[in-house]
């Protein structure tokens, strides 16, 4: 203003709208009407998620997002056309390259996952961390893992244990208890979409696939399973 008073900006922030919510606010709406996602849009959902993690995982360094779950992917659906899937809120997104060489590491990283990575949908190595570790990207591999079942039937697939009388959250994960249900929507979906969920849940980060084997593997199941 010339009079030496502070200059005033603004700034506007264009953001595209997802007008359907959440993933987990379809899921909870689906499952009161008894409705699940047909198994090609759990894969064109899940396809579209894989996209996003392999743009983290694919940075120098590497990124992990640390909280791939259903509250965090949106959704747009348009009559004919598959859902449209983003993944968002990359607050807990760091390198994902650590080596933990000591205890004190260990329960750093623990103490930090518990705060940042949903539990439900928490790696194991997150949960009880060796104080000689290295750990990568996979433990985003486990929370899509997790993800695509909640795709399929609303949940984690190791929520069970928190209604059981005894049950631990933490050991069912620690254990990749993964239970399938026994009614409903399951034989609807192929046997090939359990097996590529047990795949991506396996307890050892080292044997866990990466990012890149997902996708070729999941656009096999799309030409198989959409025609």
């Amino acid at each position: 203003d010339g009079q030496g008073g502070a200059r005033k900006h603004e700034a506007f922030l264009l953001f595209p709208v997802h007008l359907d919510g959440t993933l987990l606010d379809n899921s909870t709406s689906m499952k009161a009407k008894k409705e699940t996602f047909s198994a090609a849009d759990v894969l064109h959902i899940f396809r579209q998620l894989c996209d996003g993690l392999k743009h983290m995982h694919s940075l120098e360094p590497p990124y992990a997002h640390n909280d791939v779950k259903p509250g965090n992917v949106l959704l747009t659906r348009k009559k004919g056309q598959p859902p449209l899937a983003i993944l968002m809120d990359f607050g807990s997104a760091r390198p994902s390259r650590k080596q933990i060489r000591s205890r004190q590491e260990a329960l750093q990283l623990q103490e930090w996952t518990s705060e940042h990575c949903s539990a439900p949908f928490r790696a194991p190595e997150l949960w009880d961390c060796p104080s000689h570790a290295d750990i990568d990207e996979r433990t985003d591999i486990w929370s899509l893992g997790c993800t695509l079942y909640a795709i399929m039937y609303g949940m984690s697939p190791f929520e069970y244990a928190l209604g059981e009388s005894g049950g631990s959250l933490q050991l069912a994960i620690m254990n990749a208890q993964i239970k399938w249900p026994n009614t409903g929507p399951k034989a609807s979906y192929p046997e090939a979409l359990h097996q590529f969920v047990t795949w991506m849940l396996q307890p050892q980060a080292a044997v866990r696939p990466r990012i890149g084997d997902i996708i070729i593997h999941v656009d096999k199941l799309i030409e198989k399973f959409t025609k």
